[in-house]
């Protein structure tokens, strides 16, 4: 398989962060507009000193976020960034992509979360129409391209963060920093179903990111019972730089779909409850439970290389291969597109190369990114669109020389 069959195929993005991905261009016109200074006043520069191909550490790796975000407050920039990250992926035949963020961290004065979700729906909604009005598009020839909103809570978060996140700490003073984390990703939950039945935003999901270690996820239990019984997709940050028991939490305490990550779903040595003291088994049925459930686990290849020290030297050490031989649910994602310098091309060329996936096992992979999607319309809508992606790759196959219609 050849890297211009990954390029041709349609793929989806699961797991793909707004602030992370924005072109070097707009980052730096954005900066200049709003005044925020930039390490570099060039992308060479920008790609030395910031956006990299490795990192020290994680510290180092969220460092670019500072800036995407300070530039990203207001609903121009952020309508802007939206419509060309619809337009970069589908580019390369991301004809599906699920855009999380944390629209508190952008909302500031009278522009409210509610708004902050508007502008970047209303990028989508510009970029859905003209990707779609494409002729090969309207005669069926290729499937239409499709995109929701995932919101991100965040697990911790301090007064600087934001202004909408200082005037939870003053208007709760006396409070446990918890109870702040908690009651602050209820009101974003609250946010997140207004947008879709009042506003009929396409938000399709609920998500919590941000340390795990020390920042359970059980403390926003009532943001995800409220996504929960409101029919919202749940995602959850979890097993990143945590252990199994994590993941745990997030399925049982959050009623997760999916899985951000899970990179340490296999790992007993990464286990850190005293309670659990047959560790072996404790994952063996964790990991039973993920696949038996469909508990898709949304795999970003090069952004775990690049945080984990584990992995940074050599990415056959990732649990992919595991995951897969368990027969769980897994779909690739970028995470990141700038801050990790890669494209949904990228992660198959590294996937197929390091666990030697052949063609029949890479369309597993890529079509559970559109199964498993949190897909903005009826259930009979996302069949048919699932029906004709699964064709349109069947025929990409074909005319690269490969059949993966015949199952062995």
């Amino acid at each position: 398989m050849s890297r211009e069959l990954f390029a041709a195929l349609p793929k989806s993005d699961l797991h793909l962060h707004l602030d992370g991905s924005l072109r070097l261009g707009t980052l730096l016109e954005l900066a200049r507009e709003h005044k925020v200074k930039l390490p570099s006043s060039t992308e060479s520069g920008l790609l030395e000193n910031v956006f990299k191909r490795s990192y020290r550490s994680l510290s180092e790796y969220l460092k670019g976020f500072e800036l995407t975000v300070a530039c990203l407050q207001d609903a121009e920039s952020l309508e802007r960034v939206a419509y060309e990250l619809c337009m970069d992926c589908r580019k390369e035949n991301v004809f599906y992509i699920e855009i999380r963020f944390a629209p508190q961290l952008h909302a500031r004065g009278g522009f409210t979360v509610r708004e902050v979700l508007k502008a970047v729906s209303r990028g989508i909604e510009l970029a859905k129409k003209e990707i779609n009005g494409a002729p090969e598009v309207l005669s069926g020839r290729i499937p239409e391209f499709a995109a929701g909103i995932i919101v991100c809570a965040l697990r911790f978060f301090l007064p600087v963060f934001s202004e909408h996140y200082r005037a939870y700490f003053e208007a709760l003073s006396s409070a446990p920093p918890a109870s702040i984390y908690g009651l602050a990703s209820l009101e974003l939950a609250r946010a997140a179903v207004r947008a879709v039945e009042e506003d009929g935003l396409p938000v399709v999901g609920f998500d919590l990111a941000g340390q795990e270690r020390g920042f359970p996820a059980k403390d926003h239990q009532a943001a995800y019972q409220l996504a929960h019984v409101h029919f919202l997709g749940k995602t959850v940050h979890a097993g990143e730089d945590y252990g199994p028991e994590s993941i745990f939490q997030a399925i049982t305490d959050c009623h997760a779909d999916r899985i951000g990550h899970g990179t340490w779903l296999f790992s007993s040595s990464h286990i850190h409850d005293p309670s659990i003291k047959d560790k072996k088994a404790y994952v063996d049925k964790l990991v039973q439970y993920v696949a038996d459930r469909r508990i898709t686990l949304e795999v970003c290849l090069t952004s775990n290389q690049q945080t984990l020290p584990e992995l940074r030297d050599d990415l056959s050490k990732h649990p992919f291969k595991k995951m897969r031989a368990a027969r769980c649910s897994v779909t690739l994602c970028t995470d990141n597109r700038l801050v990790s310098r890669t494209t949904m091309t990228d992660e198959i060329d590294k996937a197929t190369s390091t666990f030697k996936l052949d063609p029949r096992e890479l369309k597993d992979v890529l079509i559970y990114g559109f199964k498993r999607s949190f897909y903005p319309g009826p259930y009979a809508q996302k069949r048919n669109y699932v029906r004709s992606v699964l064709n349109h790759m069947e025929d990409v196959f074909a005319a690269h020389g490969i059949d993966v219609c015949n199952r062995r």
